[in-house]
């Protein structure tokens, strides 16, 4: 199964794709994790990142479609994958439905994660990352609205989208997103 796990900066994005990926047994693909590898090892990548990052900024599409294409045509990916942080805009859904396209797959499940905004704030200033200070994640939220929102719009166009309240227990969203995903009705509270 291919799913693009959606949401806002901090909803927990990661930490849910990393228990779906095991409980399926496909990879957990996330840009924003690859980002953090290449800066922390100082790899070119890294320093090309590096900037966006600091600022809160999204890295651009050509960069992140193209380290997000090579993660998915690794082997481990050939029987699915749950995408975590990609696509971030509208072109980068079309650039990654046309690969998919191409390789004869395609997105089967658009899980978004939602949760209040002055809760996701809090969440992230708890995580104790370095780029992530008020500042910083105020400028993410404002991207978010701006670039990112729209990709919803695209999936929702060919009927991929399931929302699923991602405030609670960690165990409880994901049984939020198991149910989705098998498309059963769960208490979303």
């Amino acid at each position: 199964m291919n799913i693009i796990l959606f949401g806002a900066p901090g909803v927990g994005k990661g930490t849910q794709a990393a228990i779906l990926a095991e409980r399926l047994g496909v990879p957990h693909i996330s840009t924003g994790a690859i980002f953090r590898a290449a800066v922390a090892a100082g790899k070119e990548l890294g320093l090309q990142v590096k900037r966006y990052m600091d600022d809160g900024l999204l890295v651009p599409d050509e960069l992140t479609t193209q380290i997000a294409l090579e993660a998915l045509d690794e082997p481990a990916c050939a029987n699915g994958f749950i995408l975590d942080g990609y696509p971030r805009n509208a072109d980068q859904a079309q650039a990654l439905t046309d690969a998919l396209t191409a390789k004869g797959s395609a997105i089967d499940k658009v899980v978004y994660l939602t949760a209040p905004v002055d809760e996701l704030i809090e969440r992230m200033l708890k995580r104790g990352r370095p780029d992530d200070t008020a500042d910083v994640i105020r400028t993410r939220f404002e991207v978010y609205q701006r670039e990112t929102s729209p990709v919803l719009d695209y999936f929702r166009a060919v009927d991929h989208v399931t929302e699923v309240n991602g405030v609670g227990e960690i165990e409880d969203v994901q049984t939020r997103i198991l149910a989705a995903l098998n498309g059963t009705a769960v208490d979303q509270k």
